[in-house]
């Protein structure tokens, strides 16, 4: 199908969207075009490459890319294809290739920053087309790669706004996973989490901060770990605090998350406020206060604690909750294949029970083998189904449509809401920058 400028715009309507946004193929390689591969698209954090000659794969929209490391400590993201017949250099999905690239079908060797360094036999290109320093034949880079404290990105695009233009409001994400840390440092560890959902990748940004789904939809999780809670006391003992991430969504019941306020900021970002705090009257968060002031002075490490979020989507492909430590990127595969990488990071300086407290929440609700994710996962899956047969044509967002508070740029639920205001604002952002000529709001 032609999607003009006016058919991509009628598929999105103030509180509905229509459902080929999510299920057409043709739409698809457009977001790949137009969003995916023209915004800045997450690649890593820095501790990934740690030393010289690392490297790690991402996906750009449909462009395999590698972050590397040179030899002088410089990161760069290339796209991981040798110039040469087109095979890609590196294929494990991190490793470290030493001095230098060597592609593994005839042995062309590339510097960390893609450029040429050496071809066997290379008298055989003597007097021909070939050049050692032409720019075809060094590993092409991404147009435009730039970080925001440590955490890289890149835009396949020659020009647009700047990575911090584009980020605004959504950089509290990263400045939490930074300034959380009493040493002032942050780093990944170990490896993600990985798993390939079968449904579209706007399905997953508009679940993360879909207030109402947590008491339905992970209702009989809560209760289980109730049960578990009430066993443990009864038998004197005191359950860990991360259990009671999944309790909660039993205690605080279907109706109770209204609580829980949601603000859309510019370019298509959202945050949610105030869920799960995880600032309890015990020793280890009270050393870990201590530590803070210790770091920062006391008013300075207050207003780093007490920032209201918890959780922060950077448009199109991040989902941060920096007081839990974590990160998930997602890799659209296809219009109903989605795959989604979870990270967890360290805090330096900070304490190890703090450490294993979001470490707790990390695999008790995100690892692939919860039973969190099985009823998200479960529940995408007959969404996308859903949508692609023919008994209806529109999704809502009704809920508490036309009573945000609009605050300037920024627009905030209505006080005691199960808002869809994040769905709503991401969709048309997702219009906007689906329109040829770009531009988000």
């Amino acid at each position: 199908m032609n999607w003009t400028n006016d058919k991509i715009s009628a598929l999105v309507e103030p509180d509905r969207a229509h459902r080929k946004a999510y299920v057409d193929e043709d739409l698809f390689d457009l977001e790949m075009e137009r969003i995916f591969e023209r915004l800045w698209v997450y690649i890593g954090h820095e501790s990934q490459v740690k030393n010289p000659g690392d490297y790690y794969l991402a996906r750009v929209g449909r462009q395999p890319m590698m972050m590397t490391r040179d030899h002088n400590g410089e990161i760069h993201v290339l796209y991981n294809r040798c110039p040469h017949r087109g095979a890609q250099l590196c294929t494990a999905r991190k490793g470290n290739a030493g001095r230098r690239i060597r592609c593994s079908y005839h042995a062309w060797f590339f510097d960390l920053d893609g450029r040429l360094d050496q071809i066997p036999a290379s008298e055989g290109y003597d007097g021909t087309n070939l050049k050692m320093d032409d720019p075809e034949f060094q590993v092409q880079k991404a147009p435009r790669v730039d970080n925001y404290r440590g955490f890289w990105f890149a835009s396949l695009a020659e020009d647009g706004p700047s990575l911090e233009s584009h980020l605004g409001n959504s950089k509290v994400a990263f400045d939490q996973l930074i300034d959380r840390a009493p040493g002032g440092e942050t780093e990944v560890v170990g490896e993600c989490f990985q798993m390939v959902q079968q449904s579209n990748w706007k399905i997953f940004l508009e679940n993360q901060l879909d207030a109402s789904h947590p008491g339905a939809t992970h209702e009989s999780t809560g209760i289980a770990a109730m049960t578990i809670e009430k066993d443990m006391r009864s038998a004197g003992e005191e359950p860990p605090i991360a259990y009671g991430f999944l309790s909660d969504f039993a205690r605080i019941g279907i109706d109770g998350w209204g609580k829980f306020g949601t603000v859309a900021h510019p370019q298509g970002h959202c945050s949610l406020e105030g869920y799960m705090g995880i600032r309890p009257d015990d020793p280890d968060t009270n050393e870990y206060v201590r530590l803070m002031y210790d770091a920062y002075g006391e008013k300075k490490a207050e207003e780093i604690l007490g920032v209201n979020l918890h959780h922060v989507l950077v448009y199109p492909c991040l989902s941060v909750q920096p007081p839990l430590q974590q990160l998930r990127t997602i890799r659209p595969l296809g219009p109903d294949r989605t795959l989604t990488e979870i990270w967890h990071f360290r805090l330096k300086g900070a304490p190890e029970a703090i450490y294993k407290r979001a470490l707790g929440y990390y695999y008790l609700v995100n690892s692939p083998s919860t039973m969190v994710n099985a009823d998200d996962l479960f529940n995408w899956w007959k969404v996308q189904h859903g949508l692609e047969s023919q008994g209806g044509d529109w999704v809502s967002f009704h809920r508490n449509a036309g009573f945000d508070v609009v605050e300037g740029e920024v627009r905030k639920s209505t006080p005691g809401s199960m808002s869809e205001l994040p769905l709503r604002h991401m969709m048309q952002a997702w219009k906007n920058y689906m329109m040829s000529n770009g531009g988000g709001s």
